[in-house]
């Protein structure tokens, strides 16, 4: 009898229960294929749409406070993993891609506008379909707030646009999947091939790292050492070892270059010309066996004393005859530079003599246990910085309500910023890729589950009494500006990958851009959307509130 009042009293307990029924439902739904379509994680909004239809009775604070929480836990764990590469995502296609996602916000608005006109939609109602139909819960929230203050403290009104809301948003999420699907079946796109040329362009300009071997021919250099050599190519060519007369060997700094010396090491396509130029004829070999006295071995970079500091203060290649010749992070593989930092978590690959890797590994730490160690209090700092900058309010002039990056804007940047950093000071901001996946992944299930839950209750009936027309204003409201954005953007030659994460980013859909992750493997989609997100985010919060003002 006490169980039974937990699925028929609302409380803390009876939510929590019917997130996980929901949760677990959903996630079962989402994996269940249709014409070879998955909702993936979309499924657990509909089957919290599902559940509270039925009647789920739950605490509308509690649930309120885990969507927020959800919230935060989702764009934190993307600004993290996005952030190393943020920047230099911003600096190659970030203006680009930022005037795409701002088209398709206004490009919504406008279209709100237009069907607010011909058809004599009231204001609470359109506000609520276009906030719906772009999925985005911020805006909404300030939608109402002026509605509240400058059409009447009635709560009828804000009700109202929640339900547009409701009605839309499902709908919002499924037409950004279809429009990924569209434009892929459109322009014939090979996801592969879209994977190879992502990773080509995030290498840097220098392009794909290569394994090569040069033969010394230049007599400029015949007679120098390897410490002017390494200077000399410093940033086109890293040395992993030497062969001279029948075997390899590993040279120190001192070591003098004979006319014949092979030197193999790693380069990039964009380079070839001028190191054949410097040293001689240069041909790729591949990931070559190191056989003899010489080794090679990946150790995970965990020694805390050390992280942050340069390969050169480290200065491993002059205590032990090894050299770096890779450094694995966050997706990326970076050619080594004496003045590149390692840190905590970075994968390193080392070449050198095999007695010397052992001790090598032992100083870099190599540890596993310490690597898994949950690094909590720099992510709960995080997330603190997040929330507070997220509740700073800034007037615009013409606005009555000020404006907030709130609290997905405000952690994403945080994050954005922490996970570019690396570290400040003595606290390093490391995730492991496990456990950032599965904070991600909590996060969404929470976020959606919510959502499903306290649309669910009144969605049938709104849509039986004529909100079936609002759910076609928000599919046009949907579709016509990202098919749009989509099909320009593609002719511009823009990664379909990136194109998916613009979309959601556009959108500001953690579903959607659940979605395109499952596409294909990397972080494409993910830095995408994260570029977008901050300017997005501030655009829809502002043109939800001028729609109201608009129209007063």
């Amino acid at each position: 009898m006490e169980l039974l009042k937990l699925f028929t009293q609302s409380g803390t307990a009876s939510t929590l229960i019917f997130l996980s029924l929901v949760g677990i439902a959903g996630i079962l739904i989402g994996k269940v294929k249709a014409f070879r379509i998955k909702l993936g994680i979309a499924g657990v909004l509909f089957a919290g749409l599902f559940l509270g239809h039925l009647g789920a009775r739950t605490d509308h604070e509690v649930l309120h406070f885990v969507k927020e929480f959800g919230l935060i836990l989702f764009v934190y764990s993307i600004g993290l993993e996005v952030g190393p590469r943020f920047l230099s995502s911003l600096r190659n296609n970030g203006l680009k891609i930022n005037l795409l996602a701002a088209g398709i916000v206004v490009l919504g608005v406008l279209i709100a506008v237009a069907l607010k006109i011909a058809f004599d939609i009231p204001v609470p109602v359109i506000v609520g379909v276009l906030c719906g139909a772009v999925t985005n819960t911020p805006s909404l929230g300030a939608a109402q707030q002026v509605i509240t203050e400058q059409m009447g403290s009635s709560g009828d009104l804000a009700q109202l646009t929640s339900m547009g809301y409701a009605v839309a948003y499902p709908l919002g999420i499924l037409g950004i999947i279809i429009t990924m699907l569209l434009l892929r079946a459109f322009f014939k796109i090979s996801v592969r091939s879209e994977i190879d040329k992502y990773h080509e362009e995030v290498s840097g300009l220098s392009g794909k790292l290569e394994a090569v071997n040069m033969r010394i021919v230049n007599q400029a250099l015949v007679g120098k050492t390897i410490a002017f050599m390494r200077t000399a190519l410093r940033g086109e060519f890293v040395l992993s070892r030497l062969w001279r007369k029948g075997e390899f060997f590993m040279p120190e700094e001192d070591t003098l270059l004979e006319e014949g010396d092979m030197l193999y090491g790693v380069s990039s396509e964009a380079y070839f010309d001028i190191l054949e130029l410097k040293i001689g004829p240069l041909n790729k070999t591949g990931d070559l066996e190191i056989t003899g006295k010489l080794g090679m071995r990946h150790v995970v970079f965990t020694n805390k004393s050390m992280a942050g500091k340069t390969i050169s203060q480290i200065g491993i290649s002059r205590g032990f005859p090894v050299n770096i010749t890779r450094i694995f992070r966050a997706g990326m593989e970076i050619m080594p530079d004496e003045e590149d930092s390692i840190e905590f978590g970075d994968t390193l690959r080392i070449v050198g003599e095999r007695q010397a890797l052992g001790e090598v590994a032992a100083l870099l730490g190599n540890s596993m246990k310490e690597l898994a160690h949950p690094n909590i209090i720099p992510i709960l700092i995080g997330i603190l910085a997040g929330v507070l900058i997220g509740s700073i309010s800034f007037a615009i002039p013409g606005l009555p309500a000020p404006a907030k990056l709130g609290l997905a804007g405000g952690p994403l940047l945080v994050a954005l910023f922490l996970g570019h950093k690396g570290r400040i000071g003595k606290l390093d901001f490391y995730m492991t890729p496990g456990a950032n996946l599965f904070i991600r992944e909590l996060g969404i299930v929470l976020f959606l589950a919510c959502v499903g839950l306290s649309a669910g209750e009144n969605f049938v009936s709104t849509i039986a009494g004529g909100g079936y027309v609002w759910m076609i204003y928000g599919v046009v409201i949907t579709l016509f500006p990202i098919l749009i954005i989509g099909v320009i953007a593609r002719l511009m030659k823009i990664n379909y990958l990136s194109i998916c994460g613009l979309l959601a980013g556009s959108m500001t859909d953690p579903p959607a851009l659940e979605f395109a992750n499952s596409i294909a493997p990397g972080q494409a989609q993910s830095t995408a959307y994260a570029t977008v997100y901050p300017l997005v985010m501030f655009l829809r919060v502002l043109l939800a509130q001028i729609l109201v003002l608009l129209f007063l």
